[in-house]
């Protein structure tokens, strides 16, 4: 678990690097790579991986001339429609079982995404996007509270196209400014804490509330 965490620390901080020794040693293979991860991520009850950073790091490769842009930014969206689908499906046919049973899906994220999902109903398909942890369950979560599947699309779709609409967006546009170039890897740190405050507000709100008013 140690050898783990330092994988994806490493992974983490030196995501630039990485990114550009695979692009310059495999090619085309880049994009088969980001849609593994982010399909994981958002499907595979895998909340640990950097998606804001990959997107926004493959937008500035591309207006680099490293990868082409709108092959990046398509594989992204459709890894990312097609792993939260998977998701949603996955609740709608397993929810309660895999809650019951699963030693892989933790009793507490669920839990962050029920309240999310109670708080802000089919918007929390939209705005758990740019939550880690919160937006690999949240498919999820709807699908155990069978939402309706062109209701869950409609949001889902939207979701998908704002979310790496936005980080990719910035990725291309700021992502080879030369301050932001020297400091790539605190700028995608920053990113994976700044996007992550909301579910810790979250947690915070809900871990302190007031008996009888945290679920409401």
């Amino acid at each position: 678990m140690t050898e783990f965490f330092n994988a994806f620390l490493m992974l983490l901080f030196h995501l630039n690097d990485f990114l550009s020794a695979f692009i310059s040693q495999h090619g085309p293979l880049i994009y088969l790579l980001v849609f593994i991860i982010i399909f994981v991520e958002t499907g595979l009850f895998f909340p640990f991986l950097p998606g804001d950073s990959l997107i926004f790091a493959c937008a500035a490769f591309s207006a680099a001339g490293l990868l082409h842009f709108w092959i990046a930014i398509g594989v992204c969206l459709l890894s990312s429609f097609l792993g939260s689908s998977l998701n949603y499906y996955f609740g709608i046919a397993l929810g309660k079982k895999l809650c019951q049973s699963s030693r892989f899906i933790k009793k507490e994220y669920i839990e962050r995404s029920v309240l999310f999902y109670q708080t802000h109903g089919g918007m929390s398909i939209v705005l758990s996007r740019f939550i880690p942890i919160v937006r690999s369950f949240t498919p999820f979560v709807a699908g155990i509270g069978q939402m309706p599947y062109g209701r869950f699309m409609s949001f889902n779709v939207a979701g998908v196209i704002l979310w790496t609409g936005i980080a990719g967006g910035a990725g291309f546009f700021f992502g080879n400014i030369p301050v932001v170039q020297e400091n790539f890897s605190t700028v995608l740190l920053a990113i994976v804490l700044v996007s992550t405050l909301p579910a810790v507000i979250m947690y915070l709100k809900g871990r302190f509330a007031p008996k009888g008013t945290g679920q409401q």
